[in-house]
């Protein structure tokens, strides 16, 4: 597994914490499905489908500010994932994913873009290691993972974006939610793919 040196930005030192954090962010990740499908606060506050996608204005990790307004006036249909933290099993199992199929998603003319709370220069890197074809955004203190209903507050360790994805329209509709994506992982693409050239027939 690669090792991201991010955290030396971020001035911690000790390489066992990086060890112990991203171990954290496989349990969280492990144990987010179980959380959402329990009748809490995080389920409610998903956004409804049919509904404006929440706001935002978040950096990516191409140096630039992406907001929904700029994401959506290029007339694409767009892939919002949400994850836990780059460079972990799953996280990269997914990104992967998205990766091989990006053709098929430029077909339908639909983007893709990550969001987590990891550092720009760890997504950066992410995406470099990763050779990915499309960027990730920093959602630094979680506010905007709270907005989309796909937070998990933990504490002593902060606020993690919770493994889920989103199916945003051109004029920034909301169209669908992926809720259940952890158990599905290395299928998760090929569902979205799937789910998206029905929503586009409805829309």
């Amino acid at each position: 597994m690669t090792v991201s040196n991010s955290y030396k930005k971020c001035n911690v030192k000790a390489p066992i914490l990086q060890s112990e954090r991203r171990g954290f962010i496989q349990s969280v990740a492990l144990t987010s499905t179980l959380l959402i499908q329990e009748p809490s606060n995080a389920a409610v506050a998903l956004p409804s489908t049919g509904a404006k996608a929440p706001e935002f204005e978040l950096p990516n990790s191409r140096g630039e500010k992406t907001t929904l307004d700029s994401l959506t006036r290029n007339g694409k249909w767009t892939v919002l994932y949400f994850y836990p933290g780059a460079f972990t099993s799953g996280c990269t199992l997914e990104a992967i994913g998205f990766q091989r199929d990006i053709e098929k998603y430029r077909s339908l003319n639909t983007q893709i873009v990550g969001v987590s709370v990891d550092p720009v220069e760890k997504n950066a890197q992410f995406c470099t290691e990763e050779k990915l074809d499309f960027y990730m955004l920093t959602d630094f203190d979680g506010k905007i993972s709270k907005l989309y209903g796909s937070a998990i507050s933990i504490p002593g360790f902060g606020t993690f974006s919770n493994r889920q994805t989103y199916l945003i329209d051109p004029q920034g509709y909301l169209r669908w939610v992926f809720t259940d994506v952890e158990s599905r992982v290395p299928r998760h693409s090929a569902e979205v793919l799937e789910k998206l050239q029905e929503v586009q027939k409805e829309a």
